[in-house]
């Protein structure tokens, strides 16, 4: 455990996470500074002002922030705002709500993060070891704060999703195993470039007794790591293998499944299933525990869920395919499975990527392309067979029109949602809505 006594400590962005490490300070004694660059940010009042250093919101102060010990930063907000980097050049420790978490966490930690399919797994991951009777919690980005998560004393095994943004201001987070799950572009509005957002992901090793990644995409391969296991579908320890006449997940070498009794569809969810099973042996769970938790498992919201199946088409929400390479993976993962046309409706705020990744799959998968939002019209070019709307009640609807038995619709953006909604919640929760009303 780091002391924090007698330091000058901000707590910069005042979200969940900022908030969280608001409490968690208070909680040690210590009076922080409060900064936000919002003028009003919500939850505010949850704090009470005589509690703390001083609250100060709108256009960060430099002069004031090179004057404490310690910035504890939301992820929302770079380390290179320039107020930040001037702190930091001032001598400023510089650190995030989960390094502050690794200094005095005491439990075992499995550790998640990858551009796509993170949240599932993390889920998944806490499913099997609560089935193993492992009182395991998920935490991070996921949307329970770390430091939280830390007051729930009686936790056996933390399991964390972790973001880039995150990682990036984590130094000693110790884990007994972590992964990186697939690299693809995101955040490039962010990152110089796709080598510095991978050296982010790689932060997530820094520290495990057993990094686990994926043998099919390089750039999740530890550069430092004393214990590694690589996965991938074709593989003999962790991958598919063909046993009693069925396909079965097979886990360190025994096959432990078979694929159709898992209530998660589509190849990248057997991949994400069998990096759940590494990980959550790991941390201490049975076999027994991880074929409960796989039957048993509910998809989260918005990914790759069955929103409705009328004159046999069916209609699938992926919203919170909020990048290219979500997309990519949803397609991979649910064309081999549809027997007619695949008809996709894409875009949104691509985020600084290059959306021509896209074209090889549009060309070769998707039979249909229907965009919309701000880069709508770059994705639609693409491809000729592609019609822009204006709404996703209007992509229902021409896709209600085209659709024939055999077919699936499915909502995957490959874009961020903020050019036109509140959140990809919102957006998948809008196309549920119109699908109820356009087919139902």
């Amino acid at each position: 455990m780091q002391s924090l006594a007698k330091k000058r400590i901000a707590v910069v962005g005042l979200g969940l996470s900022g908030l969280a490490t608001v409490r968690f300070l208070l909680s040690k004694g210590i009076k922080p500074v409060l900064m936000d660059s919002r003028s009003k940010p919500a939850g505010i009042e949850q704090i009470a002002a005589e509690k703390v250093d001083g609250i100060y919101l709108g256009e960060l102060d430099a002069n004031r922030l090179a004057k404490m010990d310690i910035i504890v930063l939301s992820p929302g907000l770079s380390p290179n705002h320039p107020a930040i980097r001037f702190a930091v050049a001032q001598g400023a420790a510089l650190l995030g709500d989960v390094e502050l978490f690794a200094r005095f966490n005491t439990r075992p930690v499995v550790a998640i993060t990858g551009s796509n399919g993170k949240s599932t797994v993390t889920m998944l991951v806490e499913a099997m070891l609560k089935c193993s009777g492992i009182k395991a919690l998920a935490a991070g980005n996921i949307g329970l704060p770390v430091l939280d998560a830390l007051a729930q004393t009686d936790t056996a095994v933390y399991v964390l999703e972790l973001s880039s943004f995150q990682l990036d201001t984590t130094s000693s987070l110790h884990s007994v195993a972590a992964c990186i799950l697939n690299i693809s572009a995101d955040h490039l509005d962010r990152y110089a470039d796709m080598a510095a957002y991978a050296a982010s992901k790689q932060r997530v090793y820094q520290h495990t007794q057993l990094a686990v990644f994926n043998l099919d995409d390089a750039a999740t391969t530890p550069e430092q790591a004393e214990h590694t296991l690589g996965i991938k579908l074709a593989d003999s320890g962790y991958g598919i293998t063909q046993y009693n006449g069925q396909r079965w997940l097979n886990v360190a070498a025994e096959p432990l499944l078979p694929v159709s009794e898992m209530t998660l569809f589509g190849a990248h969810n057997e991949f994400n299933a069998l990096v759940a099973c590494a990980l959550a042996l790991a941390a201490g769970a049975s076999r027994e525990g991880l074929i409960r938790a796989l039957r048993q498992f509910v998809s989260l919201p918005h990914r790759c869920s069955l929103v409705a199946e009328k004159n046999a088409v069916r209609w699938v929400n992926d919203s919170k395919a909020t990048n290219i390479g979500a997309t990519l993976a949803a397609i991979a993962g649910l064309r081999p499975g549809v027997s007619g046309k695949l008809i996709l409706i894409a875009g949104g705020d691509a985020k600084g990527a290059d959306v021509r990744e896209l074209n090889a799959v549009l060309q070769r998968d998707v039979q249909q392309l229907i965009t919309l939002g701000q880069d709508g019209p770059a994705i639609a070019a693409l491809t000729d067979n592609s019609i822009q709307v204006k709404t996703l009640q209007d992509a229902v609807k021409v896709a209600a029109k085209l659709a024939q038995p055999g077919d699936m619709v499915l909502l995957s953006p490959a874009c961020a949602s903020l050019d036109m909604f509140n959140s990809y919640a919102e957006r998948g929760e809008l196309f549920a809505a119109a699908v109820r009303a356009e087919v139902l």
